[in-house]
């Protein structure tokens, strides 16, 4: 009867074991599940994202998506590249790829502040998120992020020194950009807040040269011949300020003061070669970065921590320190 009683306690003694060991199996699979579940939620479902830009004839708008490609890249990311041309139509149909790609996210620098949102909402409603950069759009709380240089700051200081380098007086021209981009239109109020300033500052002409280098070219052609007395032209960014020194030149014109807008390389070499006097820096390449950057977050986390609406300071260039400017940003 004791043998009977020891056998019954050992098989109980066994069967309890067992069954700790089972319910601790147990208990470590369901935490090895939740832990592959929160791993999965960190982790976007699509890894595609969409970059869209204006024409990469423009270096700006190219530094752009070689900077966001890099960036989605080193992340983990596929990347899609298009261009809209400044056409918005075509933009439009490039974001219904972005929807049907099943996209995690868009960068994009817009064709258009109003033409813009309803694509923005649109993918919004596709459960995308989209990331602007370089150019607002007229509405908040529709895209996740709207990352710009803080144009009416740069253009102060490009204002500030056109200024000084025309001694505070003469004729001068002012070429703009396109008139349906919100950035054409702070850029001018910048300058002019500056300029404005000062009665012995005349300007001859102004024009929208839609951000071409031979638009500028051939308005800086006919505004010459009505204005020989040109002693200085301010531009609403780089493209137009080489067209503009290249007309100006071919008319023999000399000592025309010139100054830009965005830091490309071409107005750097300019500068450092004695034509072009100056260009204000909006660091494009780190922007588009900086894009990605929250886009990432943005699927891991469902937040940036910024604010929608972000500025970023722009830097004025002269021969004292465009070696240091290379592809829209500045060496250490």
């Amino acid at each position: 009867m004791k043998n009977i009683r020891q056998s019954f306690f050992i098989g109980f003694l066994v069967l309890c074991i067992a069954g700790f060991l089972l319910a601790g199996c147990g208990g470590q699979k369901q935490a090895d599940r939740q832990a592959a579940d929160i791993a999965k939620a960190d982790t976007p479902k699509s890894k595609l994202i969409v970059v869209i830009t204006p024409s990469h004839s423009n270096p700006f708008f190219k530094s752009e998506a070689v900077g966001a490609e890099e960036k989605a890249k080193a992340l983990g990311y596929e990347v899609l590249s298009l261009v809209h041309d400044d056409d918005a139509n075509k933009q439009n149909e490039m974001f219904d790829t972005a929807i049907a790609r099943k996209a995690a996210a868009i960068i994009c620098d817009n064709a258009g502040a109003d033409a813009t949102v309803a694509a923005v909402k649109k993918a919004k409603a596709a459960g995308i998120p989209t990331f602007l950069i370089d150019r607002e759009i007229n509405v908040t709380g529709e895209a996740v992020s709207q990352i710009v240089s803080d144009n009416f700051q740069g253009a102060k200081l490009g204002g500030e020194e056109f200024v000084k380098l025309m001694g505070e007086k003469g004729n001068y021209v002012e070429l703009v950009g396109k008139e349906s981009d919100t950035n054409a239109g702070i850029r001018s109020k910048g300058y002019h807040d500056v300029i404005d300033q000062y009665p012995d500052m005349k300007m001859v002409a102004r024009q929208s040269a839609n951000w071409s280098q031979t638009e500028a070219y051939s308005k800086m052609e006919s505004i010459i011949q009505a204005n020989k007395d040109i002693k200085g032209v301010i531009c609403g960014n780089d493209t137009m300020a080489m067209g503009a020194m290249a007309a100006i030149k071919a008319a023999g014109l000399k000592n025309v003061i010139v100054v830009g807008f965005d830091g490309s390389n071409d107005v750097r070499d300019s500068i450092l070669g004695g034509d072009i006097k100056a260009t204000v820096l909006q660091p494009a390449y780190r922007i588009a970065q900086l894009a990605v950057e929250q886009a990432d977050k943005y699927l891991k986390s469902g937040s940036t921590g910024e604010q929608e609406k972000q500025l970023k300071e722009c830097i004025l260039i002269t021969k004292d320190n465009a070696k240091k400017l290379e592809t829209f940003s500045m060496k250490e």
